[in-house]
């Protein structure tokens, strides 16, 4: 088995700071650094597909650039880089979505993962002119991979749910190959959507024993379906050549953070409808700088100015490998990662982890490329 790691694109800004924001909160000063752009976007996917990330993962909201149009033209400037699209189901007719998906399928060369962002603040989703509760979107999400995965297949569809109704649709074209559906939700009426309908559970990067049961929750709810899932992990990372350096550069970015801004987004993100936003901000104890480390190496203080994704592997290179080993040994396959700046911080992870798993055979270059040799340092004893 060979891991899968993926990249992040910043289209809410980049910069040598965190750019806090997200689950309905605006994010921070810091983004207008490094604006997204196009250019330093694509700058960012290149270096990605050269050191070996799969995919590219883009977020959703008010707080950043639409993931569709942005991708579509960070496309043109890669090539063999996918891109995992976050969308959410709600603001799209799922037949229109179904389109979409097989039109970027065939203009891409196959490059496209979704990402399915059910929403967890309603303060938000009512801006976009969505007023269902949350249990209730979850539910028009699984009517919505109902009808969409039925059109990939090349069926025409009826369906008169609770809250989609299509009548005699199809695709003139299905897409090839059919995109995989990545999603994550922490609450109940989440986890019975992703035994159905996805291909790969997405977990925030909680401790490991935290982690752990989430797997075996879904395996179970899948296992009642007949179905069998992947398994992934979304996590930032600070890895340098010696674990001094990298808790270094954490306390670097944990003395940017302006208290001001932290009891801002605290504030924000405590009003919070998501489980697993809850479970993230429980881990730092809802704004405390004190007692970060919750697990050898997983540092929880990203998620004092940032919403969603709150933790971060940090060490040294071999460390964060034998972190990313230990999730593996759960059932972990897939890693999405992340890091500030996201151009400077792939090269780190790329350069100096990577090869350390290829050299243990649990991870492989998708381009065929071999790790460079002065990567290939000793291993730590």
């Amino acid at each position: 088995m060979s891991l899968t790691f993926h990249w992040f694109l910043p289209t809410n800004g980049d910069s040598r700071h965190v750019v806090g924001g997200g689950h309905g909160t605006p994010a921070t000063v810091s983004g207008r650094d490094r604006p997204p752009t196009v250019a330093y976007l694509s700058q960012i996917a290149r270096a990605a597909e050269d050191l070996g990330f799969v995919g590219a993962l883009t977020p959703t909201g008010a707080w950043c650039e639409d993931a569709w149009l942005t991708t579509a033209m960070v496309a043109q400037q890669s090539e063999r880089l996918k891109f995992l699209v976050a969308f959410r189901p709600g603001f799209v007719s799922p037949t229109l979505a179904a389109q979409m998906a097989s039109t970027f399928q065939r203009q891409t060369g196959g490059r496209l993962l979704l990402n399915v962002v059910t929403g967890g603040e309603s303060h938000e989703q009512r801006a976009y002119g969505d007023f269902l509760d949350k249990d209730a979107r979850y539910r028009r999400t699984g009517e919505f991979l109902e009808i969409v995965r039925g059109l990939w297949e090349g069926k025409t569809v009826d369906l008169h749910g609770e809250h989609l109704r299509v009548e005699d649709a199809r695709l003139a074209r299905a897409p090839d190959p059919v995109p995989e559906v990545y999603f994550g939700g922490s609450s109940p009426v989440a986890g019975e959507v992703a035994a159905r309908h996805v291909d790969v559970y997405l977990t925030w990067g909680e401790p490991p024993a935290q982690v752990a049961e989430k797997i075996a929750w879904i395996r179970g709810l899948a296992a009642e379906q007949g179905r069998t899932l992947r398994f992934g992990i979304r996590l930032h990372v600070i890895s340098r050549d010696t674990s001094a350096q990298a808790w270094a550069e954490a306390e670097r970015l944990l003395a940017g953070f302006d208290a001001d801004t932290v009891s801002s987004v605290q504030a924000g993100l405590a009003r919070s409808e998501s489980e697993g936003q809850q479970r993230m901000l429980a881990l730092h104890g809802g704004g405390s700088r004190d007692g970060l480390e919750i697990h050898p190496n997983l540092w929880a203080g990203i998620g004092l100015v940032r919403g969603g994704a709150g933790t971060a592997l940090v060490g040294s290179h071999e460390e964060v490998a034998e972190r990313i080993r230990e999730y593996a040994a759960l059932g972990i396959e897939e890693f999405v990662l992340s890091g500030y700046p996201h151009l400077e911080e792939a090269y780190w992870f790329g350069e100096g982890v990577l090869p350390r798993l290829a050299a243990e055979g649990v991870w492989r270059h998708p381009g065929g490329k071999q790790a460079a040799p002065s990567a290939q340092v000793p291993f730590a004893s």
